[in-house]
């Protein structure tokens, strides 16, 4: 059976494309030459397989009040059943949970991403082995983000997301990866351009084969 790596993430999982100009194709979803995740099935080869589950406006345990089940914790058990085995799981959330509705500061958000940790490694999907699981941090939202329904106060939470982050993944004993150098868009500010998603695929490239 091929390694199985299953990435749990928001609408840059998704590869939702706030610029039309940057996507081949003209849309609002890159296309599977373009996507992180196809990328990265491509670099792999065919020992692996990548599986996409990115839904975009996720948060990792908060719950919309305006859309729902886009809380990860809420739907943690089901969708990782449905994909077990599972060899590796990458979870990259965090940049929804800083929305103003929340009230969420980056410690919170870090809490956030502990409890769903916490809910991952207790889902029997992971064939006999012990759960393998990559915190990949979300670049920052950049400055000049303006969005009435994100609110007021997500630039200045989200700078302070990925320190969180590392912190619990260490304390709970699973990898970090950390993708500030992945460039979001100047459109919106917070999501991942063509060569964004080129670069995330780059960084996990080289890092997945060590995990699994």
């Amino acid at each position: 059976m091929k390694k199985h790596i299953l990435c749990l993430g928001d609408s840059n999982t998704h590869g939702y494309c706030a610029d039309p100009n940057d996507c081949a194709d003209h849309g609002i979803r890159f296309n599977e030459d373009e996507r992180w995740t196809c990328r990265l099935q491509k670099a792999l080869g065919e020992e692996y397989l990548v599986t996409e589950e990115g839904l975009s406006g996720r948060t990792t345990v908060f719950v919309d009040p305006l859309h729902e089940s886009m809380d990860a914790l809420s739907v943690a058990y089901a969708l990782l059943k449905s994909h077990e085995v599972i060899d590796l799981l990458i979870i990259m959330l965090g940049t929804n949970d800083v929305k103003e509705r929340f009230g969420a500061n980056a410690a919170c958000i870090g809490a956030g991403m502990e409890r769903l940790l916490l809910k991952a490694k207790s889902v029997d999907c992971w064939g006999g082995k012990a759960p393998n699981i990559l915190v990949v941090a979300p670049p920052c939202i950049k400055d000049g983000f303006h969005d009435a329904v994100m609110g007021a106060g997500c630039v200045e939470k989200s700078r302070g997301v990925a320190e969180q982050l590392r912190i619990v993944a260490e304390r709970q004993g699973v990898h970090f990866m950390d993708a500030a150098e992945c460039e979001f868009n100047e459109v919106d500010f917070m999501h991942l351009t063509r060569k964004g998603h080129a670069r995330l695929a780059e960084l996990l490239t080289a890092e997945v084969p060590k995990l699994v």
